[in-house]
């Protein structure tokens, strides 16, 4: 009686998976049919740009190809992976499409003169009061807050942009925080 290996189609997502991993035959086509829909759908509700998102669907699949070796069923299941990778991807994309080419200088210029009177009354006193608390900062850090709240940078980009130790990185964005936080919280006269 001959062995007869069943449809790709009737796998489950796991073996499908691990067939990709393992390089089989076929198992590449299936798992971009079995998925294409799903990654392609999230990636477009995430960017709003099919031409985007194609882009992303095809960039996250080629990630899960390559890592899926690494996938650990413990952690969730195969779908649910996936669309990790899908919106990771779709996430850096935002990233990189927000990235306005303003020279961060620009953004530490924070003073009282660069609010005109018309921005003065739209953004109000909460607003003011946050102008204020930051450049209020020391120049350290109050430049590692601004990479990473304006330009997302993770504490790993900023330090090595700034050419600094990681870790003083993160003291320098946590420290900022905490400043202006406490700043926001205190009552407005006891300054």
């Amino acid at each position: 009686m001959a062995h007869h290996r069943p449809a790709v189609e009737a796998l489950a997502d796991e073996v499908l998976l691990s067939g990709l991993a393992l390089d089989e035959p076929g198992m590449d086509l299936a798992f971009v049919q079995r998925f294409q829909r799903r990654v392609f759908g999230l990636a477009v509700s995430l960017v709003g740009d099919a031409a985007a998102a194609e882009d992303i669907a095809q960039e996250a699949l080629l990630r899960a190809w390559r890592h899926a070796s690494t996938y650990d069923p413990r952690r969730g299941s195969v779908p649910t992976w996936l669309l990790t990778i899908t919106r990771n991807v779709a996430i850096d994309f935002l990233r990189l499409r927000r990235a306005l080419p303003t020279d961060p200088e620009a953004l530490l210029d924070i003073s009282d003169q660069a609010m005109g009177p018309d921005d003065a009354a739209v953004a109000g006193d909460m607003a003011h009061r946050l102008r204020l608390a930051v450049a209020g900062l020391p120049f350290d850090q109050r430049r590692a807050l601004v990479l990473a709240t304006f330009y997302g940078q993770t504490a790993e980009a900023i330090s090595a942009s700034e050419q600094i130790p990681l870790g003083t990185a993160k003291t320098r964005i946590r420290a900022g925080i905490q400043k202006l936080r406490a700043a926001m919280t205190e009552p407005e006269g006891a300054r």
